[in-house]
């Protein structure tokens, strides 16, 4: 305890440097008279929940409070000071931004950056301080019920946007709440779940986004998750909150619980945790009587009143009269949108059907996810947004005029029973029928059929995970029933992780991965399904063949073996005191370092399709790659060729392979990539700068990261499986 409190003052102290360069540490000083002149029942007030989405700051002293904004891809409605029931106000209608998976699959910190900013700018409409998110965690199952909200597999790809969305954000004086540290990479049990991991998986895959988001981005904030690492809950973790985020990451930002997540008094204070939300169970006389006991040092307690005023000091409050007073959602946020939308979208067959060609004139639109809106739905996070233009509303926008649309519903999710009540199941099916019948007739007579499926916000959802990836709602057996009587089938998935794609695949000539995509989502794919803009998106995660073959469910340890592994109880996230503590449930990361695309490649799994992939409307050659050592970068350089009549990007990727050496490493890693835009027919030499920290790995007897001397293969390419021209380089 007291060694703890040595260093979060030695912390406190900083260099010279350090306090003119971090906007946190600008006020040491001012900070250390106003903790003096607090007493104990002032500091202890800061230090949980005031409302729903608030912490207290101090009347007295002119300190405002820090009001938080829910979630990572839009800001939340105005919600009553103490429930999650909205105030129903007319200017708090958001832009719904594509969600996490979607902005990884535009491999760009530059749109990343902007996504952050356009969201900073929307919440300080609002009069918040600090967003909850960007969510970060890895997509280590294709069943988790937030992998739509995650951003990637990869360590990597998910920590340059992870930083670009946190400077995107603060530049624009908005903090950001980092989530979920750490390993919260299931729904199912989440609250009790304890992480068996190696260190090095840890340190590798699933620390990494965190890690750069808090060095490069310095990020002003960080949720503990809910479960349990290494046998200690999040919310009161020594080694993750105060030995590497604190002492060895340098955070000087405030740690905040994940909604009811929090378990102790004593445990979550010396244990790294600076706000319980969104109550004072713990946190509250608790701590009082803790500190006046002896049992927590006033020393903690005022290590944390610093880190609250340091944000408070470092983002400028928003005053109570001015907040809500414009309309949320604004054009130039909607335009943020649409741009990540628009490079979002993964092109992974295409027999000719794309773009759509001039001479079709009749096209039948299916599917509900034709319609279906994607803001709200499930639990969790949603958006109360303006307006969202739906697939069927783009292309009949695009297309007015030049080709006549019909439209058939062809499946419907099936209806949700209600306590007390039950489904009539007999009913649904055959209205499925029907439903089905009507839209085969109607795919017969058209020049072009356009199938929209996948899932939805209730398939995909926080508070549980999938027990499968097959589609929902029967629409393998619709597209095969269109499929025999029109083989011009266009499929778009929208969905936010992998679905099963072994049918759809089968009977589809293009093939379309669409995101949950925002307010301009629809327009965004009609762009691209016409033509007016060539498709550029790459898969931030795997799409297995089947589920069995992705790492956790080749090993058998997920679901958890022993015990139902099935939601938690999500009822009240407000004095949620029961964590179901008399079970437990152990999640062994079995596959350690070898997770999505490492594990396929290693293991030589099929994917159907790889990580990184992604097709254009234009041929790309790669030709020429060049690496060389130049101090302590790795410096890898190419050409690439738009082999095509169109302008369009292309997502160069380097990954890189030690042959020779003496650890256990995957068959190769991704290390950098770069989206470069290409006239028709244009060539470009590609410069990709990679820090030879970049190629370290965390040695588990030594406890300290090492760079590994020796060979290197450097492959470059647009995929993880399509890597055409390689160089080798000796570190």
């Amino acid at each position: 305890m007291w060694a703890w409190a040595l260093s979060a003052t030695m912390l406190v102290c900083g260099s010279a440097s350090a306090q003119q360069t971090n906007p946190l540490l600008q006020n040491e000083a001012k900070i250390t008279e106003i903790i003096k002149s607090m007493t104990l029942e002032e500091k202890v007030n800061m230090l949980h929940g005031k409302h729903m989405f608030s912490s207290a700051g101090v009347e007295r002293l002119g300190i405002a409070d820090i009001e938080y904004a829910d979630g990572p891809f839009g800001i939340r409605e105005e919600m009553e000071p103490h429930s999650w029931n909205s105030i129903n106000l007319k200017t708090d209608y958001a832009t719904f931004f594509p969600t996490g998976s979607a902005l990884a699959a535009t491999w760009s910190p530059e749109v990343a950056y902007q996504y952050g900013k356009g969201m900073a700018i929307e919440a300080r409409l609002r009069g918040k301080d600090m967003i909850l998110g960007p969510s970060i965690n890895i997509q280590r199952l294709p069943t988790g019920g937030r992998t739509y909200e995650y951003l990637s597999e990869d360590p990597l790809l998910s920590g340059e946007l992870a930083v670009a969305y946190t400077l995107g954000s603060q530049d624009n004086n908005e903090a950001v709440c980092l989530k979920h540290y750490a390993l919260n990479n299931q729904e199912n049990e989440r609250g009790i779940v304890n992480v068996n991991v190696s260190e090095r998986a840890m340190r590798e895959i699933y620390l990494t986004p965190f890690e750069m988001a808090v060095k490069r981005g310095n990020a002003y904030g960080v949720m503990a998750a809910y479960n349990k690492v290494w046998g200690k809950w999040c919310s009161e973790n020594d080694i993750l909150q105060n030995q590497i985020l604190r002492n060895e990451w340098g955070f000087r930002g405030i740690i905040i619980s994940d909604w009811g997540g929090t378990h102790s008094t004593v445990g979550a204070s010396v244990g790294g945790l600076d706000v319980e939300m969104p109550g004072a169970q713990y946190m509250g006389q608790a701590l009082i009587d803790s500190v006046n006991s002896g049992a927590v040092p006033m020393e903690v307690i005022d290590a944390k009143v610093r880190n609250l005023l340091r944000v408070r000091f470092a983002i400028p409050a928003v005053p109570k009269e001015v907040a809500n007073t414009q309309m949320t959602s604004q054009p130039a946020t909607q335009q943020i949108a649409y741009q990540v939308a628009s490079k979002s979208i993964v092109l992974l067959k295409n027999e000719g059907l794309l773009p759509i060609q001039k001479n079709v004139k009749n096209i039948v639109v299916i599917g509900h996810n034709a319609t279906r809106k994607m803001a709200l739905g499930g639990v969790g996070a949603g958006v109360k947004t303006l307006y969202e233009i739906t697939p069927l509303e783009g292309l009949q926008k695009a297309l007015k005029g030049k080709a006549k649309i019909k439209y058939a519903v062809g499946y419907e999710p099936a209806p949700r029973a209600r306590r007390g009540e039950t489904v009539d199941m007999d009913a649904y099916n055959k209205k499925m029928e029907t439903l089905k019948k009507e839209a085969v007739a109607m795919a017969k007579k058209a020049d072009l059929v356009i199938f929209i499926g996948g899932d939805n916000r209730e398939v995909e959802t926080e508070g549980s995970d999938r027990k499968t990836i097959e589609l929902p709602f029967g629409q393998d057996q619709l597209l095969e029933a269109i499929s025999a009587v029109n083989s011009k089938l266009v499929t778009i998935m929208v969905a936010g992780a992998p679905v099963d794609l072994r049918t759809v695949n089968k009977v589809s000539s293009s093939l379309v991965y669409s995101w949950f995509n925002g307010s301009e989502g629809g327009n965004a794919l009609a762009d691209v399904l016409t033509g007016k803009i060539a498709p550029s998106g790459k898969l931030p995660f795997t799409l297995p063949v089947k589920l069995e073959d992705s790492p956790a469910y080749a090993l058998g340890v997920y679901p958890q073996k022993g015990g139902e592994a099935g939601a938690d109880v999500f009822v009240d996230l407000v004095n949620r005191s029961n964590f179901k503590a008399e079970r437990k449930s152990e999640a062994d990361y079995s596959e350690g370092i070898l997770v999505g695309y490492r594990w396929y490649n290693t293991k030589n799994v099929k994917p159907m399709y790889p990580f990184g992939y992604g097709l254009s409307y234009v041929p790309f050659t790669y030709a020429n790659a060049k690496a060389e050592v130049k101090e302590s970068n790795l410096v890898v350089s190419f050409s690439l060729t738009n082999g095509g009549n169109q302008e369009a990007e292309e997502v160069a990727q380097v990954y890189v392979a030690r042959p020779e050496s003496k650890v256990e490493r995957p068959k190769n890693e991704l290390k950098g990539f770069q989206r470069v835009a290409l006239k028709a027919g244009e060539t470009k030499q590609v410069t990709i700068t990679i820090p030879l920290e970049h190629l370290r790995h965390w040695n588990d007897f030594q406890h300290q990261w090492n760079v590994e001397k020796g060979k290197a293969v450097i492959y470059v390419g647009g995929s993880s499986l399509d890597l055409p021209i390689n160089c080798e380089v000796n570190i």
